[in-house]
């Protein structure tokens, strides 16, 4: 099925690293985005690793990786919570865009500083829930059962993922309202291209 070839299609672009007065919200960007990286390669790299590992044990010595499905389960709440982050930045959530898509550049503008704020919000509503979560099951000194590792410690990325994805959602939102294109992230701008598309 092919899109009509009068109407542009979205496409979105990275723009320019943030300067003049939104510098230090490009530092920070910067800072998150790092960490997020180290964090996503590292965790899928292990989840990977130990996967494949415990295969080979399982099939090959008769003996599996005791902690091997523990590990995963942890490494699937630190890729999951961090990776909220990094779809934020890269403007990758899923959006029901057929409103937003149908405005003006000044309606999208305002729809996508409105839509950035709100999200914000819930993400740190969400966090400031996930860390009262994550304080209960610090104070009842749950460890889990192969490792003994404090459960704690394995869910304290919710809260940090909601964080930083609301502080992501807030810089959309001030790059929006400070440049003048449209902005889906603080770094992806939302433009259009006219040449055809297949879906």
């Amino acid at each position: 099925m092919q899109e009509d070839p009068s109407r542009p299609l979205p496409e979105t672009t990275p723009s320019a690293p943030l300067g003049g007065i939104l510098r230090p919200l490009g530092l920070l960007d910067l800072a998150i985005s790092r960490v997020e990286a180290v964090i996503l390669a590292f965790g899928v790299l292990l989840m990977a690793v130990m996967s494949v590992g415990n295969i080979f044990g399982r099939f090959l010595f008769g003996q599996s990786i005791y902690f091997a499905e523990e590990v995963n389960q942890f490494l699937i709440i630190l890729i999951t919570f961090i990776g909220i982050g990094y779809a934020a930045r890269m403007g990758r959530h899923i959006r029901m865009s057929a409103i937003y898509d149908s405005l003006p550049d000044i309606g999208r503008k305002a729809l996508m500083v409105v839509i950035s704020l709100v999200t914000a919000a819930a993400m740190f509503v969400l966090a400031y829930y996930s860390y009262v979560y994550v304080a209960g099951v610090y104070a009842t000194g749950r460890v889990s059962p192969s490792l003994r590792i404090p459960v704690y410690l394995t869910q304290i990325w919710v809260p940090f993922g909601f964080v930083v994805t609301g502080i992501q959602y807030i810089m959309t939102a001030v790059v929006n309202l400070t440049r003048p294109d449209v902005y889906l992230s603080s770094s992806i701008v939302d433009s259009y291209d006219d040449a055809q598309s297949k879906v």
